[in-house]
């Protein structure tokens, strides 16, 4: 008996925050929409009334609004658009066993085998297009399918919005052969300069060389090109992949050099981080420091600790270490915090630094943590709040803002 043809489907949400808010408010449907926070930030999502400005994704919104003066500007709701995700999730959970959400708008499914269920592949994709839409009360999403992961996904971009293409395996080698390699998952623009300097603009211009000339000249890049551009890709769909860190950062209002301003903003970092890796159930050991400067040089520091930890203090505790032994040589405009190292083994880095934590005080630590996060679980975020943090308290919509961006930046990152 053969095996069945394998299906790859890549379901991708159309201007998943800005239809949303259009969703949630048809006074904004047929305007132009930006999801993205304040002066200093970035575009998140736009509609696409908006893009037709030219404003896309991880735009400045500073530009945005010179293309786009008259669009609706709006703060990410994460809470909101994690509320969709899920319910998009469960509709495509219904179709397939296999659901890989590669991110908080789009995924990947495996619908190899389930022509018997929804008929041809082509005719399941429309359904599944209709059930989102009925279950998001009336959201839109392209699908592409595929025999293979990536091609899929470039697939789910050719009918944007609301399209659907299919790359039949009798049709991969002629779709490849006119393809840009820019297109092809990893080739950024500096990796495609090289290549046109070679020649190769297409897929069909890779396969003029071996595997071997590609791997001594780029090594597993070189390789990963090589066999996309034949429509070779091994990977599976994946239901869930645990994740590898969990991280906060901010875009100052002002730039500056006050230690004690960067201190503040690391200790609410440490509140949002700690308490997402204490929902999950995890403790990391490597913490890291992520510095912006005005000149928009970055620099990142981090120390591995002997043990795990996830409670507020001491990650704030350590991120202010490393940023104790910093010279900063200009004026920062962005904060970052992240902890990652979560593997039950592996090898253990001793930091440098002294450890400031007993076992004891961690526990301690631990058991004031789970009772604030079970306070807030109840009351809301603001029931307990840190001393210092209550200086603050005018600046709680721009704290918000800015943890929901990060939020926003975490759920969008590939796992």
């Amino acid at each position: 008996m053969s095996c069945p043809q394998r299906w790859i489907m890549h379901m991708d949400m159309d201007a998943f925050f800005a239809s949303i808010e259009q969703l949630d408010d048809p006074s904004l449907r047929g305007r132009a929409v930006v999801v993205g926070g304040d002066r200093r930030g970035v575009v998140s999502t736009c509609s696409y009334e908006a893009r037709r400005y030219g404003v896309r994704s991880a735009m400045p919104i500073v530009e945005a609004k010179r293309r786009c003066p008259h669009a609706v500007y709006l703060r990410p709701r994460m809470r909101r658009y994690a509320e969709v995700s899920a319910l998009v999730r469960e509709t495509l959970t219904s179709f397939s066993p296999k659901v890989e959400m590669a991110s908080v708008d789009e995924a990947y499914l495996d619908a190899t085998g389930l022509e018997r269920l929804f008929g041809p592949v082509e005719e399941m994709g429309r359904r599944l297009k209709a059930a989102v839409r009925e279950a998001t009360g009336g959201l839109t999403c392209s699908v592409g399918i595929a025999p293979v992961k990536f091609l899929a996904k470039i697939a789910s971009e050719r009918r944007k919005p609301d399209g659907l293409f299919l790359i039949e395996p009798e049709r991969v080698s002629a779709f490849l052969a006119e393809l840009p390699v820019s297109a092809v998952p990893g080739v950024g623009r500096r990796f495609s300069e090289e290549l046109a300097r070679l020649g190769v603009t297409r897929c069909g211009d890779v396969t003029r060389y071996g595997e071997e000339f590609w791997r001594r000249r780029y090594g597993k890049a070189g390789t990963s090109l090589w066999l996309r551009a034949r429509g070779e890709d091994a990977r599976d769909v994946v239901p869930w992949t645990p994740p590898k860190s969990e991280s906060a950062e901010v875009t100052l209002d002002e730039d500056t050099r006050d230690k004690e301003v960067l201190r503040t903003w690391l200790l609410r970092h440490a509140e949002r981080v700690g308490t997402s890796l204490r929902r999950q159930g995890l403790a990391g050991r490597t913490v890291t420091l992520k510095i912006k400067y005005a000149d928009f040089r970055q620099m990142t520091r981090q120390v591995t600790l002997e043990s795990r930890i996830c409670s507020t203090e001491g990650i704030y505790e350590t991120a202010c270490a490393i940023l104790e032994g910093l010279e900063l040589g200009d004026r920062v405009r962005l904060v970052g915090l992240g902890v990652s190292g979560f593997e039950a083994g592996g090898p253990t880095q001793l930091s440098l630094m002294p450890e400031r934590r007993s076992v004891t005080d961690e526990r301690r630590r631990d058991r004031l943590n789970q009772a604030v996060d079970a306070l807030r679980s109840r009351y809301g975020g603001d029931a307990v709040m840190r001393g210092r943090l209550f200086a603050q308290r005018d600046e709680s919509g721009r704290a918000e803002a800015e943890e929901e961006r990060a939020e926003a930046r975490r759920l969008r990152e590939k796992l």
